[in-house]
């Protein structure tokens, strides 16, 4: 049985709600199948490139058809794939904003799902980049008019853009309606970090948007260094009750799974998780399904491996970014789309 992708039924558009297409969506090779299904749900075809490697790593690239006087779109997450770097994700869409431009393109929009570089967001000692921020400098001198992103992992990262508007989704708006459907007895949405309470906020008052009240408690850890915690508080009270765990990134999975063992110490019955970006590195995916968890629901933000996942559920997000452009397109505002109604 391989991966569950669930589309959003609340974000699912008909024909009738669809503009004329005056548009045109590329994307690039790390976003390609989710690219594909943002396309689809719009009813339309992905604009045609050809976007490779030549024999020495160079990024290849030659868009196929005319954009002159075109809105694009372009959809790619700053993350490795199969056949590439975390690198050449954004090589690939650095190339295509400025070959786009260079054709005439009316206006650029970069949808980027997973900031990559998010998490170097300050110096911690000295003589190190602010990466996130040098990341933001390279793609506004690329010419890109406007950027959408996903969960970016810190808030301060769309102030790092000084020309370009970045609007940021929270990833409760589609794993919360999601979630809500677990028969949830008592719950408590978990923030793994004081910085991320914003977040579990926001997941707390989605989850009553569909009628699931719950509580906000927050682990405090203490890191043996990065990636290994040392000693777990917890403010707030779990004991008996399910809980969800609300972050946006997991990656090699050990924290994520220690917090999970602690809350299950702790008294907690049931434990979730809802992760927006599944990075997985390592073995991360086997932590997962070897864990205290009963399921972590990620975003389809980054491909994971066809695999038989026993705890591990993927959200697909095209629905939702075929609504987002669909709203640019004919000029509306984006915040009117996360309003959400219980629409059970």
């Amino acid at each position: 049985m391989y991966k569950l992708i669930i589309l959003v039924a609340f974000f699912c558009l008909t024909s009738n709600t669809l503009s004329a297409k005056d548009y045109v969506i590329f994307g690039g090779n790390s976003s390609l199948p989710l690219a594909t299904s943002v396309a689809s749900a719009l009813q339309t075809n992905l604009g045609r490139a050809d976007i490779g490697k030549f024999s020495d790593g160079e990024i290849s690239l030659k868009i196929k058809e005319s954009v002159r006087n075109k809105d694009i779109y372009i959809i790619q997450s700053i993350t490795k794939y199969d056949q590439g770097s975390v690198n050449d994700s954004l090589m690939e869409l650095y190339l295509l904003i400025r070959t786009l431009k260079r054709s005439s393109a009316n206006s650029i929009t970069a949808i980027i799902p997973y900031y990559g570089y998010a998490r170097q967001d300050r110096t911690m000692e000295s003589r190190v980049p602010i990466s996130a921020a040098d990341v933001a400098v390279l793609l506004e001198n690329s010419g890109l008019d406007r950027m959408v992103a996903i969960d970016l992992h810190a808030g301060q990262i769309q102030g790092f853009f000084h020309s370009v508007p970045v609007d940021n989704i929270y990833g409760s708006v589609i794993m919360a309606p999601v979630i809500s459907k677990q028969r949830l007895y008592k719950p408590v949405v978990i923030s793994p970090d004081a910085g991320g309470v914003p977040r579990a906020k926001k997941f707390k008052d989605t989850l009553a948007n569909y009628g699931v009240e719950a509580d906000i408690a927050i682990i405090v850890k203490q890191r043996e260094k990065a990636g290994v915690i040392d000693t777990v508080n917890l403010i707030g009270e779990v004991k008996g009750r399910d809980v969800i765990i609300v972050d946006d990134i997991c990656d090699t999975g050990g924290t994520l799974v220690k917090a999970a063992e602690e809350l299950k110490k702790f008294g907690a019955e049931r434990v979730y998780a809802s992760i927006t970006h599944p990075v997985f590195s390592k073995d991360a995916i086997d932590k997962i399904d070897n864990s205290d968890f009963t399921k972590i629901f990620v975003s389809d933000s980054i491909s994971i491996p066809e695999g038989n996942y026993k705890k591990i559920t993927q959200v697909g997000i095209a629905p939702l970014l075929a609504k987002v452009i669909d709203n640019l397109d004919k000029g509306g505002s984006l915040s009117s789309l996360f309003v959400l109604k219980d629409t059970r």
